[in-house]
């Protein structure tokens, strides 16, 4: 089974137990913890080692999280242990933040601009993104720049692109002189 597959069907299950329990803000904040910890690479090396008996992994599991996440978030590390699925851990908690946005109608946005800009032109940017009804009725904006757009900016949200940088217009001339038919190739 593919790795995405297993995280999407262990993190549907967490979200629809949530749901169920009217606890779904709470599994997104331990799930968010969880993520972090997935971020230090010695635990990672940990939870994927298969030296390592999963008695010593249970053990890690309930020094770190026990305290730190609610019982019922316990509950489902205690199945994914079970089940030996714990390498698959920060690909489950990707893909919890995935459906918990789509649940929540919560649109990611990508703005990534060549200067930083003001506060007035990312809200006017945002106006427009919000007009053209394209994306879901909350946004989560994330910007950042990128010198060698040389000027203009990218858009990404859901699976579109929007690129109106000079570097993108550029490289777009580069490929129409490319294939000029009118001058022979040395």
């Amino acid at each position: 089974m593919s790795i995405e597959r297993i995280a999407t069907r262990y993190s549907k299950s967490l979200v629809d137990l949530a749901v169920e329990q009217n606890k779904l803000e709470e599994a997104n904040s331990d799930m968010q913890y969880i993520r972090k910890v997935c971020d230090n690479a010695d635990f990672m090396s940990l939870i994927k080692s298969p030296v390592i008996p999963p008695e010593k992994k249970r053990k890690a599991f309930d020094a770190i999280f026990t305290t730190k996440v609610s019982p019922m978030t316990s509950k489902f590390l205690n199945v994914v242990l079970n089940k030996g699925r714990e390498s698959y851990l920060r690909d489950m908690t990707t893909e919890f933040n995935l459906q918990y946005k789509k649940l929540k109608h919560i649109s990611s946005v990508v703005l990534t601009t060549a200067e930083p800009l003001t506060q007035a032109a990312i809200d006017s940017i945002l106006a427009k993104i919000n007009q053209s009804k394209t994306t879901d009725d909350n946004i989560e904006l994330e910007v950042s720049v990128d010198p060698s757009l040389i000027g203009g900016f990218i858009l990404r949200y859901d699976d579109k692109l929007y690129d109106t940088s000079v570097k993108h217009k550029l490289e777009q001339i580069k490929k129409e002189f490319n294939k000029n038919e009118y001058v022979k190739n040395l």
